[in-house]
């Protein structure tokens, strides 16, 4: 009996520390909310057939196997390779770090013109966007001339090159994350293998000198927390200052890009089930002191199959499109040699997307979500998955 009300009190004691993680205050855009709301209606205001669409998206609400809309929103990735081997990434299980060829920037605008429910994008995948070098700058502005709103993360190593740090703010992306996850030479380069953490800090103050002298905020910097920097929390808050970041998001889940070896690995050198909210909240009061301020990722528990409005949006909104133009579920899988939805898009085809969000394949896959089957893939996102 002893034992049994032990077993309670450490599952109260567990769930109680799930839900204070869970209310931890999340990310906004480095822009601001206003900005990105602005730049939504603009988007709308631009097209008829667009707010027609967005329309059609919200009464929807999550509940069609079918729906009568395009996505609002897509994660596109112009490059599937990187000069870095992150250890929690499985980029760095690939040869070479190199899955396939990059995206053409004809076949990018091709997209995007067909794709007119657009607001918004996040023009990166699996790899560096910065590799492809002045066609990604070109794809950014290609969108943004349309109100998209763009988002792109970098790891920040070749920033320093043919100006690139200048290139991708005159782009006019509305947010640029950098990947921090280590606050000394040791940690960082532990943790980002391939990188040298000198330069990549050095290029971190570049671009945000350039952006304060633009007059603009658009970066973000953005560390994933696991064994090896958990213990370096307060020193990159303080270091996302030091580099003149106004943002700095702290991600508190290891993904599995959909692959139990990665489950496996990632679970090892994860701190998720050990960290403290109160002291979470700390570095909350310790940016606010240094003018950062800190945010956390976080989607443990945060889907359910309780309702529609508990799924996951990314089904009903959005899709991940990758660099050989093959359609995957989300960003936490992002390879579709692990699992995409249908066919492999037609590069000659101008509807070519459409049809595939429209197709049987994925009406059975927003159909297993309605009816409470989550797709083994899915499930590690969901609290009540079986």
């Amino acid at each position: 009996m002893l034992d049994q009300i032990a077993h309670s009190d450490r599952d109260a004691a567990a769930g109680e520390r799930r839900l204070a993680l869970r209310n931890l205050p999340t990310p906004e855009p480095s822009a601001g909310l206003a900005a990105y709301h602005r730049e939504r209606d603009l988007a709308l205001a631009a097209s008829s057939e667009k707010r027609a669409n967005y329309a059609r998206y919200l009464a929807a609400r999550r509940r069609e196997a079918e729906p009568d809309y395009l996505p609002i929103k897509l994660d596109i990735e112009n490059v599937s390779r990187c000069n870095f081997r992150c250890v929690m990434c499985s980029v760095s299980a690939w040869e070479h770090g190199r899955r396939a060829g990059d995206l053409p920037l004809e076949a990018f605008e091709r997209l995007i013109d067909e794709q007119v429910g657009l607001v918004e994008i996040k023009l990166q995948g699996l790899g560096e966007p910065l590799l492809q070098r002045d066609p990604f700058f070109d794809m950014i502005r290609y969108a943004r001339a349309r109100h998209i709103w763009v988002r792109t993360t970098t790891n920040a190593s070749l920033l320093h090159l043919k100006d690139n740090h200048r290139k991708l703010v005159d782009a006019d992306p509305n947010e640029i994350q950098i990947s921090i996850d280590g606050a000394t030479t040791s940690v960082f380069e532990s943790i980002r293998r391939g990188s040298v953490f000198e330069r990549v800090v050095e290029n971190c103050r570049r671009l945000n000198a350039y952006c304060r002298e633009r007059g603009v905020v658009r970066t973000k910097m953005w560390s994933v927390v696991q064994r090896a920097n958990a213990h370096q929390l307060a020193d990159l808050v303080r270091l996302a200052a030091e580099l003149g970041f106004k943002h700095h998001t702290l991600s508190l889940e290891l993904v599995d890009w959909g692959m139990r070896e990665w489950r496996a690995a990632n679970d090892a050198v994860s701190v998720e089930a050990e960290l403290d909210p109160d002291a979470l909240l700390a570095l909350v009061d310790l940016g606010a002191e240094l003018g950062v301020q800190v945010r956390f990722w976080n989607t443990t528990d945060k889907y359910s199959v309780r309702k529609p409005g508990t799924l996951c949006p990314w089904p009903f909104e959005r899709a991940f499109v990758s660099s050989d133009l093959r359609v995957v579920p989300c960003c936490a899988i992002g390879n579709p040699d692990v699992m995409q939805i249908g066919e492999e898009l037609s590069p000659s085809d101008p509807q070519t997307f459409s049809k595939h969000w429209r197709g049987k394949a994925y009406a059975d896959f927003r159909r297993a979500h309605l009816d409470g089957h989550i797709p083994e893939i899915c499930r590690a996102c969901y609290a009540d998955a079986g």
